[in-house]
């Protein structure tokens, strides 16, 4: 089922629903009509969209319980999304498990738990000359743990109540407060989970670029020149390198050659109007 409407200075002025529902100037014009079942898919696919800039500061409060659904930018309900995955997809939650310990050595797993009204996370550590493991709340935990768990979580998060997954996760320096012998494991984690979502990063770190895995149609580069950052697929000389295995993506940003193709950002920016003018 198609559907289309068009808005213009916060009024209706074309639409496939027959009676549509009035319109505002501030506001997007697709969560009115997001009941209508032409567009409620792409109303519940940018809804769910996750966009990451995670916090371990935030991460280590006690943090208020929520449903779970989807993970706040910065991992202030990290615990309730915790403990929703737990309970929905137990393989998910074991295979974050899996990739922290490898991540973070001697981390053997971690729990939502409760406090009074409040939750947080309990981790799991393993420590020589004790045969059960010790446990530790995110409060005691280094900013590396609690970010890496974040962005785990992030990635492998089922969200909605259906269990539908995240159509797009996008992640910002991933490899922030990690140690960079830490990279290829999480860059297997973020190419793990793209095989169900579409995953986005941004990143300065070479050791993450490393991987001879990620194909050069999956890298985006970004310079800027006179003022002005240009972003676009890497230009004919970095995939020729690439696609010949003479460098990595990562050897080429320490050369500061990782550059875009000229041709795909050739294109003069312009400020989009989303409300109109702002005139009556």
């Amino acid at each position: 089922m198609l559907g289309h409407y068009t808005v213009e200075g916060g009024h209706v002025i074309g639409s496939s629903v027959s009676v549509p529902p009035a319109a505002v100037k501030d506001r997007l014009y697709l969560m009115n009509v997001s009941g209508f079942p032409e567009f409620r898919p792409i109303y519940d696919a940018l809804s769910r969209m996750g966009f990451y800039n995670l916090n371990p500061d935030v991460i280590r409060e006690l943090q208020s319980p929520d449903p779970g659904i989807l993970l706040t930018r910065d991992g202030s309900n990290v615990a309730s999304v915790l403990e929703t995955l737990a309970n929905r997809n137990p393989e998910v939650r074991a295979r974050i498990e899996e990739y922290l310990s490898k991540i973070v050595p001697g981390v053997s797993g971690v729990d939502p738990i409760t406090i009074g009204p409040k939750e947080t996370l309990e981790f799991r550590q393993e420590v020589s000359g004790s045969r059960d493991p010790w446990r530790f709340i995110a409060a005691n935990m280094s900013d590396g743990t609690l970010r890496t768990l974040g962005i785990l979580i992030a990635l492998f998060q089922t969200g909605g109540a259906e269990g539908k997954g995240v159509p797009f996760v996008g992640i910002e320096e991933p490899e922030t407060a990690l140690h960079p012998a830490a990279a290829g494991v999480l860059t297997d984690s973020l190419v793990d989970a793209s095989e169900h979502t579409q995953v986005a990063v941004t990143s300065h770190s070479p050791e993450l670029l490393s991987n001879e895995g990620i194909p050069d149609d999956a890298i985006l580069a970004v310079v800027s020149q006179r003022g002005e950052t240009k972003i676009g697929p890497l230009d004919p000389a970095s995939r020729a390198v690439l696609r010949d295995h003479l460098f990595t993506a990562g050897d080429l940003l320490r050369m500061d050659q990782l550059r875009p193709d000229p041709k795909s950002t050739d294109i003069k920016p312009e400020q989009l109007v989303l409300f109109g003018s702002g005139e009556d």
